[in-house]
């Protein structure tokens, strides 16, 4: 019997992560969150004091690093044993990630690793390319985005409140680059799968993003 998978993809920023957290907990499948992937990779790369251009030293990386989700009302990760949580957000991880996954031998690498959170009931993937390049054949696909303005303003608000200063322009000028970087590498390139719906989030709430997808399922 074939496994079903639902995927959420789209720029950083668009919300993916809260609205595919809630539908999988909602519908009661397993989650996939394809950027903290990416994600605990820099944290790991970073901490080795590993040059990011150094493709064959990340490569071994991703091959012998063990990865923990753990999902309730939020994320929790957990890098050989240890919670890097509160690491996954931050503007340098976020970059480094951006740059160590448009290495095509990485993105190889980390291929089968999505692909085995491919379990009954079911999963929720959420990423750039979960639609497109992991899971192809999944019944049902999202392309979930949001202005670059509306994100930086999201992402402004987090920060803020969290007591951590922050720039909205340079935040913008920030997404808008990796948004770039993310459509132009050549390796499994952020799009919109063909047969996925398009919805922007711009004007929307996340609950009624998330009444949106979970209406596709039933």
């Amino acid at each position: 019997m074939t496994v079903p998978v639902l995927t959420i993809d789209g720029p950083s920023g668009a919300g993916k992560g809260t609205v595919s957290r809630t539908v999988a907990r909602r519908l009661g499948w397993h989650y996939l969150d394809s950027g903290s992937i990416y994600r605990s990779l820099a944290i790991a790369v970073l901490k080795h004091k590993i040059d990011l251009a150094d493709e064959s030293e990340i490569v071994k990386v991703a091959q012998s690093m063990a990865l923990e989700f753990e999902c309730n009302d939020e994320l929790v990760v957990r890098l050989n044993g240890e919670d890097i949580t509160s690491q996954l957000g931050l503007e340098s991880t976020g970059n480094a990630a951006s740059i160590v996954a448009a290495l095509p031998e990485v993105r190889r690498a980390l291929l089968q690793k999505q692909k085995d959170f491919r379990k009954m009931p079911g999963l929720v993937a959420d990423g750039r390319d979960m639609g497109t390049v992991v899971f192809p054949d999944a019944e049902i696909k999202v392309f979930l985005t949001a202005s670059a303005a509306e994100r930086a303003q999201r992402r402004y608000k987090q920060l803020i409140e969290k007591g951590i200063d922050a720039n909205l322009t340079l935040l913008t000028s920030e997404i808008e680059e990796r948004d770039r970087r993310d459509m132009e590498r050549k390796t499994a390139p952020l799009a919109m799968a063909s047969d996925a719906l398009y919805i922007d989030s711009s004007n929307m709430t996340i609950d009624e993003v998330i009444e949106e997808v979970l209406n596709l399922i039933h």
